[in-house]
């Protein structure tokens, strides 16, 4: 093993890879430069490990289930039920159990830089994914549980590999598959976390179109929720088409309560 690296040396071994005969020589190294890249790889280390341990924790349902003889679990959740406009979105994803997402949880916790990076991880690792969208008119005609359901339903129904398990966040499904309802679930299974991601992505993503059809509404920046902003929106330019008429702040804009 070479002697008297550099701290240039160093840090770009840290960052391309090195040995643990290396490491334990990096760790010995008394420069104050070096000290410094050992703790913050150190602390790379820690948060990396820390991913370990919650993906461990969050595959229990898959482990239990494939050790009972499944083989295609599919995750299955919604986002967009409480937004005033757009479309309420949902996803199945089927992961692959050889690949390993690190980071996987509900979409909620994830800033828009790392959702998209695991939503790319997902596209690009996941044996199946699927997505099932309810317009707005249609949240409007059947209720906003109705929908949901409908577009889980979709979803679970366009996976282009059939499941034979469903782990689904908080409800059960008319399919006639073998299905299990976790409350929380998008913080407990790794395969509903990563159906959460999709679907969030994909409806962001959605909005994001309609802040360009809609410029006054701020779509892209608060994806239909009830902001103080979207609000004076509604008061200023009126409902459009996107918008749930059969919720209380829009019926209210068209006089109807």
């Amino acid at each position: 093993m070479k002697e008297n690296w550099s701290i240039k040396e160093i840090r770009e071994k840290m960052k391309k890879g090195y040995s643990e005969e290396e490491w334990e020589a990096f760790k010995k190294d008394k420069r104050k430069g070096v000290e410094q890249l050992v703790a913050r790889e150190n602390k790379k280390k820690q948060e990396k490990q820390k991913l370990i341990d919650m993906n461990v924790d969050m595959s229990v349902f898959e482990a239990r289930y494939r050790g009972d003889g499944y083989k295609s679990i599919a995750g299955v959740d919604e986002v967009g039920r409480g937004p005033l406009a757009g479309p309420v979105v949902a996803s199945a994803v089927i992961l692959n159990p050889d690949v390993t997402i690190l980071g996987l949880q509900d979409s909620k916790k994830l800033s828009a830089r790392k959702l998209d990076e695991l939503f790319e991880e997902i596209q690009e690792h996941a044996i199946a994914i699927s997505v099932g969208v309810m317009s707005a008119s249609e949240i409007d005609e059947l209720n906003i549980y109705q929908a949901t359901k409908q577009a889980m339903q979709k979803a679970v129904e366009g996976l282009n590999v059939q499941a034979d398990l469903l782990l689904v966040d908080a409800m059960q499904l008319p399919v006639p598959t073998k299905q299990v309802s976790l409350i929380k679930g998008d913080a407990r299974s790794v395969s509903i976390a990563a159906a959460s991601i999709v679907a969030k992505v994909t409806r962001d993503r959605m909005m994001t179109k309609l802040a360009d059809k809609y410029p006054y509404y701020g779509f892209n920046r608060h994806v239909g929720y009830g902001t103080k902003e979207h609000l004076a929106a509604l008061d200023e330019h009126g409902v459009t088409e996107v918008h749930r008429k059969s919720f209380a702040p829009v019926r209210e804009r068209l006089g109807m309560l």
